[in-house]
């Protein structure tokens, strides 16, 4: 076997990576890998990356003030970490229960970018945060049931985490409020808006003739035609 040294390219005696890293370090590497039909390759550099990002998880105790109900509103940027947060468990439930591990470790890594995302202690905020935190402790149990249940208690939970239901996806914050169209000029993609799901075709056409780049095009005139497909396109012909 081969000691894990600083190198890359060095493969790890498992027993070394459990004494070196602990056992949820090694299994949380070890799944977020490769799928499980291939091998998994121990490479020093991989696992320590899996150490770190643990760690990372750990300091989010800091981002997290006291549980509170849950606020009459929410900001923009709040409802968009929510929407992250819910969005993970259907995502990482469904890598769960289809085995795809390392599916569901590489969203969990995302998530976690989502939620240091977020500035501000206003209580919309406050209230995301936590719940995205705690969320994220929840999804990492089959990975790293160790840890987690350590910083669940850390997190005031009088539960233990082996004896919490498994979080459960609110269909209501699954959904966007808002899509993305492409607008094309003649044919050509000029620009992409952001409207409301529900707008109305001529809100949307609004919108469209009115960025720079689709107006530009336009040169002052009004535009011969402009066809608005709902959920897909819109087509302005000059």
């Amino acid at each position: 076997s081969m000691i894990a040294s600083g190198s890359t390219t060095l493969r790890l005696d498992f027993d070394i990576l459990i004494e070196q890293y602990g056992a949820d370090t090694a299994r949380f590497f070890m799944l977020s890998d490769s799928p499980p039909e291939r091998d998994v390759e121990w490479t020093a550099a991989g696992v320590e990356g899996a150490w770190r990002f643990l760690q990372r998880v750990w300091r989010m105790l800091e981002l997290v003030g006291p549980a509170a109900e849950i606020p009459a509103s929410f900001s923009t940027e709040a409802t968009a970490l929510r929407k992250l947060t819910h969005k993970t468990i259907a995502g990482v439930t469904e890598d769960i229960e289809g085995f795809t591990f390392n599916k569901a470790v590489a969203r969990l890594y995302e998530f976690a970018n989502g939620i240091t995302r977020l500035d501000g202690n206003e209580p919309d905020a406050a209230f995301a945060r936590r719940e995205a935190v705690e969320t994220l402790v929840q999804l990492m149990n089959p990975m790293a049931p160790h840890f987690t249940e350590e910083m669940w208690a850390a997190l005031g939970q009088s539960t233990p985490l082996v004896d919490t239901a498994w979080p459960a996806a609110d269909p209501a914050l699954l959904t966007d409020d808002t899509i993305l169209l492409p607008v094309q000029v003649n044919g050509r993609k000029r620009a992409e808006i952001s409207v409301p799901r529900d707008a109305e075709k001529a809100s949307i056409e609004e919108i469209a003739l009115a960025m720079p780049d689709v107006a530009r095009h336009l040169g002052g005139q009004p535009p011969k035609k402009v066809i608005v497909v709902p959920g897909r396109i819109v087509n302005v012909v000059v």
